[in-house]
């Protein structure tokens, strides 16, 4: 049994799989995660309407689990996912890491095929690493049960929203430094 989080702008209780898009990391689906304070970092605020923290228990027994590492077979589903190739899993319910570029608004070139798929790698592995929990088949929605929900207050969401810019802040750089070691070593192998 897993606990978990997922915010928006309404309380969701019966989640819909196939309302999130389809050239995500982990492909279309529903989206949590097990760290509460990620799901409130990383609220999104609309005006006028409210931000809200759904809480959800899921039951593993019975469904297929596919779990990630941040190595080349997640790479490799990741960016097949966002070229809208299609989902090679048959799992019921998705674990693995988000992919830095997209959290933070970066590049989006990262996994479009522009760099080569090992310097695309070297820079997915730059930075924090959080988790993400993606329900693909009806049956794990089934196995999703709504416990409660509250509602983010705009201090609250103003605080989180600091951090993730002092965050933010020190992953530009350190994604920056790994992009002159890659320009380094392309210019020392071209003399």
């Amino acid at each position: 049994m897993m606990i978990l989080y997922h915010t928006g702008f309404q309380e969701i209780q019966y989640p819909d799989i196939h309302h999130g898009r389809k050239n995500a990391d982990f492909g279309q689906g529903f989206y949590l995660t097990a760290d509460k304070e990620f799901a409130r970092r990383w609220a999104k605020d609309r005006d006028g309407e409210q931000v809200i923290l759904n809480t959800y228990q899921l039951e593993t027994e019975g469904l297929s689990v596919e779990k990630f590492q941040r190595d080349r077979k997640w790479f490799g589903y990741i960016t097949a996912n966002r070229a809208w190739k299609a989902d090679t899993s048959e799992a019921d319910v998705i674990i693995g890491p988000i992919a830095n570029d997209i959290i933070y608004d970066t590049f989006g070139i990262i996994t479009s095929g522009i760099l080569k798929p090992e310097e695309a790698m070297r820079l997915l592995l730059v930075g924090p690493e959080y988790q993400q929990i993606a329900l693909k088949t009806e049956k794990a929605a089934a196995h999703l049960k709504w416990i409660s929900s509250e509602v983010l207050n705009i201090e609250e969401l103003k605080k989180y929203r600091e951090t993730v810019m002092s965050e933010q802040t020190i992953y530009q750089m350190q994604l920056a430094d790994a992009l002159d070691q890659m320009e380094s070593k392309y210019v020392h192998e071209k003399q």
